[in-house]
């Protein structure tokens, strides 16, 4: 039996890779949403996933949950009604998972669950079985949104935040983090470092969709939002650097 297909050998280079740990880190739970615009173009995916890897190796646990824009934006598109078109975006993001599932997987364990399993592809998302995985070290993707129409995927970042108990949210973007309006339409916005979620809601600031926002709020679950382009920001964010914005 050659090396490559010992099941021992591949077992090793798990452990192995479970075991590159860099010094501790401040945040040991996170869910990282990103958004489906980091699958496109190749070169940006690839920085994304490297950016995953090296905050996993830090020690922290690592649920990312991905979005599916890139494909397709339900509640953007007008060729069909509301409610299928939020099905098919779910449907869009199992793409990704499945993407960014073998990515990760060729340099850390990595288990991909959905919303809605689809059968011999992706196995359905169960809480008890999402946190036996991070405890063993493994990052999970998560795809299928809510596995509900009408609902976004900040939503479903932040009810698999307080299903899997994650000390934050780290709302990928591709912008600094908060301002008091959209930098790239007002060169004079003002940039938030940190706020309260009171003050956010005050002062209308778009940082997740209101439902999402709300949950974060009701359970003190931080949102840290900040630029996923920049290469090397998750792990500042794990280790509590000051990058971006924190709202809590």
């Amino acid at each position: 039996m050659s090396k490559e297909s010992d099941p021992d050998a591949r077992r090793g280079r798990l452990d192995r890779s479970r075991s590159v740990v860099s010094r501790p880190v401040a945040l040991r739970r996170v869910v990282l949403k990103i958004t489906g615009e980091s699958f496109a173009p190749p070169a940006r995916l690839k920085q994304v996933t490297r950016d995953i890897v090296a905050a996993a190796r830090t020690g922290c646990q690592v649920a990312v949950v991905v979005g599916g824009g890139n494909i397709l934006r339900g509640a953007r598109t007008d060729l069909i009604a509301r409610i299928p078109a939020d099905c098919a975006g779910m449907v869009a993001t199992i793409v990704n998972g499945i993407i960014l599932e073998q990515l990760l997987a060729r340099s850390l364990p990595t288990r991909h669950l959905s919303a809605f399993g689809v059968a011999g592809i992706v196995p359905r998302y169960n809480t008890r079985v999402a946190r036996a995985r991070l405890a063993r070290g493994e990052v999970l993707v998560l795809s299928g949104g809510t596995g509900k129409p009408l609902f976004s995927t900040d939503t479903a970042a932040a009810l698999r935040a307080r299903e899997l108990g994650a000390e934050a949210i780290l709302k990928a973007t591709k912008v600094k983090g908060v301002y008091s309006a959209d930098p790239a339409e007002n060169p004079d916005a003002r940039f938030y470092p940190r706020l309260t979620f009171r003050q956010a809601l005050q002062r209308k600031l778009a940082i997740m969709d209101a439902a999402a926002f709300a949950q974060c709020a009701r359970h003190r679950i931080p949102i840290i939002v900040f630029d996923l382009f920049q290469p090397g920001n998750i792990a500042r964010v794990v280790k509590g650097e000051p990058i971006g914005s924190k709202v809590c």
